[in-house]
């Protein structure tokens, strides 16, 4: 019986339809983001703890061992880093797929998920065009080491490392193409759990063929690359066991590259070309501005080189928020939910902004703590930069989170090119300017360059942040109507 209008219950009827308040939204929107985001912000960590385990390992055989095998890893890391741009759009792709078939599906129309069998197979033959070009390019730049006037003994330890590392690229790009299509599919727990594990498979085997225990040859700095390479097949591996394992995954996951279409391949190259440049542009900016840090001495140039590694730490946090972002507007996008993609700006941008809030108070209040790990036997003045350069940190690092954001965001519109004109725009035009300007004019030396990288992420995060906004826009008003 229903209550009458003055009893207690009456009055609560609405309050059941009432909508969510825009705390309770934000929350709700934070968490379904954190399910993505947190499994690829913790992947990120663990890949850097990997690379850093490889330099100690080079650090404990000798500084010829070190400066040879770091050359060939930065070598390595430039080629990997631009053949994972170029699967990147890889899960936006499946996200979108996933999304278009799960609707049909919904509609009664028998959703199918051929499309993404399909640029699953494409992004297979893309990835494995990729390794096979950059290993040759990894082999032929060790031969032109000695062109550029690199010492001869350090060279040779170089080009030795290099011919390890080679293979190992090829299963590293079909690990990434696996792992977008896993992000894409929104599985990706079983990708922290295999990041971990190579931590100790790599400690391991480094330790075994540098030393060359149990019987096995003694391969010093080489051996660090044989494992590296086996590192990268063996986790290969394991992803591709992990989706075979899954139920939803098993059906979809074809490896069968020749038979990729011409046209999914061109696609995914097409968008995947502006995000490898990106990722070069980038580098290339950080690289450029620790070339002006080292013309002001060799002081300023370890504290850079500290807080630059800080600010890479914490911005895996950002990498891991951007990929999830991406991913979730792909599927809005492929749904029809505009309002939706238009939320999740503000939730990435929202949880960015709590995590480098607490950051940035650790960096203001404790600094010689923070900088402990990477300066605990420097010099005095060396410390003293990098406190200073702490503070520029502390605002820095939320602009650099917000533009990685909004690349992604910008991705997830499937729109690569715009975020590579624009961040070509801030980091070059406005950003090395600014840094040149504010340390050899005004005479703020290695902090001016801080000042000078702010400007440019700052710019570069508005610009971004802002043409996801109007292409948003325009996308929803050339939908057709329900």
């Amino acid at each position: 019986m229903p209550p009458k209008p003055d009893s207690p219950a009456a009055p609560e009827a609405p309050h059941r339809d009432a909508p969510p308040s825009a705390l309770a939204t934000l929350l709700g929107d934070s968490r379904a983001l954190a399910t993505l985001a947190v499994p690829l912000i913790l992947t990120q960590l663990a890949q850097v703890a990997l690379t850093t385990t490889d330099t100690v390992m080079m650090g404990l055989l000798g500084t010829q061992e070190l400066a040879a095998g770091g050359l060939a890893i930065v070598i390595f890391n430039q080629l990997r880093t631009m053949g994972v741009g170029l699967v990147t759009s890889v899960g936006n792709q499946i996200a979108a797929a996933a999304a278009r078939a799960e609707k049909a599906g919904e509609e009664g129309a028998g959703g199918d998920h051929e499309e993404v069998r399909g640029i699953v197979r494409a992004s297979m033959a893309v990835a494995t065009l990729a390794g096979l070009v950059g290993a040759v390019l990894m082999v032929l730049i060790g031969q032109c080491l000695t062109w550029l006037g690199q010492d001869a003994a350090v060279v040779d330890r170089t080009q030795t490392m290099l011919i390890a590392l080679a293979p190992g690229l090829l299963p590293c790009l079909w690990f990434q193409a696996i792992r977008q299509f896993t992000v894409g599919m929104r599985r990706p727990q079983a990708l922290l759990r295999i990041t971990i594990a190579s931590i100790a498979v790599n400690a391991g085997l480094n330790w075994v063929l540098i030393h060359g225990t149990w019987g096995l040859p003694k391969l010093g700095l080489t051996g660090i690359g044989v494992a590296t390479s086996t590192v990268y097949l063996l986790s290969f591996l394991a992803l591709y066991a992990s989706a075979k394992r899954d139920a939803a995954l098993a059906p979809l996951l074809t490896l069968n590259a020749a038979k990729a279409d011409p046209a999914a391949v061109k696609r995914l190259i097409g968008l995947g070309v502006p995000i490898a440049a990106t990722y070069g542009s980038e580098a290339g900016f950080f690289s450029v501005t620790a070339l002006m840090a080292g013309a002001f001495g060799p002081a300023a140039l370890a504290a850079h080189t500290a807080v630059n590694q800080l600010v890479y730490i914490v911005f895996q946090v950002a990498v891991g928020l951007s990929h999830a972002a991406s991913i979730n507007v792909s599927r809005e996008l492929a749904l029809g939910r505009f309002d939706d993609a238009r939320r999740i700006k503000n939730t990435a941008l929202a949880c960015a902004a709590a995590v480098m809030a607490v950051v940035g108070i650790a960096y203001l209040t404790v600094p010689r703590l923070v900088l402990a790990p990477f300066m605990d036997s420097g010099s005095d003045r060396a410390l003293t930069i990098a406190t200073h350069l702490l503070i520029v940190t502390a605002f820095l690092q939320f602009f650099d989170c917000a533009q990685n954001i909004g690349v992604g965001l910008l991705r997830g519109l499937d729109d690569t090119k715009s975020g590579f004109r624009i961040t070509v725009i801030g980091y070059w035009a406005v950003g090395l300017p600014a840094a040149w300007l504010l340390s050899h004019p005004l005479g703020l030396e290695t902090v001016g360059i801080w000042l000078g990288l702010l400007t440019g992420l700052a710019t570069t995060a508005v610009l971004l942040l802002r043409r996801y906004g109007s292409s948003l826009a325009a996308r929803e008003a050339a939908a057709p109507t329900a």
